[in-house]
């Protein structure tokens, strides 16, 4: 099987082409000027950085050319990848568990954003290290989700806890957690409804959720992961910011990086949210949830070969 960066860099193509390739057209066989910045500039707006985000790169990457002068564009594009990776921040080891068990992880997001797949995916990735996991399926008003769950947990032989179709979400997340300490669980991942037609609905209901499980489980939840999208761009951080305001988010889990041409919006997502990304997709598979790494992430994008090894 592929290493990990083989496979991001594969799932990325699209947005290597829109970024990487033209970059490198942009300046291939060409002495860095002035007037190439404009396309630059041009280049990564349509990659969705964000405003922010282009902004910053352009005027560091000004400071830094004055300063070495590059004469090849590998020398560019050794400068870029270098200002890119310092932009991004890392969670904190997602991996490391709080010392009194289980943890506890919500899962939160959109409807169609790859919610419930990844909550599955992040209890598989945990299995396979060793702990042990049960999954929870607070999404109780979407009819197929539970199913759904239900399906990814018996694929990875990880327990299910679900009720009737549009039980309380917090009933569910407390059975969860209680069974979690009963059967000596490591972690606990909790997924939960993402319907936004009904703001206020869905804060009571998080904040609920929340609550429950902190009353079972002093410190839980101890990190909300909040799903997102690559491929609804701008438009997946307005539907971040209902998010933000119903609970109290940790991290980014995102979705979907190989169906867009646009990845660059992991730049948006960290200038605009101020929150880590922790885990990035790149397919269907269970094992097609990879922790996030800001420096091969950026490697992938500009098209360049790994020289760190992956953890």
């Amino acid at each position: 099987m592929p290493g990990f960066f083989e496979r991001l860099r594969a799932g990325m193509s699209r947005t290597r082409s829109e970024i990487g390739d033209r970059i490198r057209t942009l300046v291939g066989g060409r002495q860095w000027s002035d007037d190439l910045y404009d396309e630059l500039e041009e280049i990564l707006y349509e990659a969705d950085l964000g405003t922010q985000a282009v902004t910053a790169i352009l005027e560091r990457l000004r400071a830094a050319v004055r300063q070495r002068r590059p004469e090849q564009a590998d020398g560019v594009m050794e400068m870029l990848r270098e200002i890119m990776v310092s932009m991004l921040e890392t969670l904190d080891d997602p991996y490391v568990l709080p010392d009194e068990r289980p943890a506890v992880w919500m899962v939160v997001g959109v409807n169609g954003t790859g919610k419930t797949t990844s909550a599955a995916k992040l209890a598989a990735r945990m299995k396979d290290r060793g702990q042990r996991v049960i999954l929870g399926a607070a999404d109780t008003f979407r009819a197929a989700a539970a199913e759904q769950l239900q399906t990814w947990g018996e694929r990875s032989n990880i327990e299910v806890v679900r009720q009737a179709e549009g039980a309380d979400p917090a009933a569910v997340a407390f059975d969860t957690v209680r069974a979690a300490k009963a059967r000596h669980y490591d972690v606990a991942v909790v997924d939960t409804a993402g319907r936004l037609h009904n703001k206020a609905h869905l804060m009571q209901e998080l904040g609920k959720i929340g609550r429950v499980v902190g009353r079972e489980c002093p410190g839980a939840p101890h990190q909300v992961f909040l799903v997102l999208d690559a491929t609804t761009g701008q438009n997946g951080l307005e539907q971040a910011r209902v998010f933000l305001d119903a609970v109290s988010v940790t991290a980014i889990i995102l979705t979907k990086l190989d169906g867009t041409a646009k990845g660059g919006v992991a730049f948006a997502i960290h200038q605009t949210l101020n929150l880590p990304i922790a885990f990035v997709g790149v397919g269907e598979g269970l094992d097609d949830l990879m922790l996030f790494n800001p420096d091969q992430y950026v490697r992938a994008i500009l098209g360049l070969s790994d020289r760190q090894p992956v953890s």
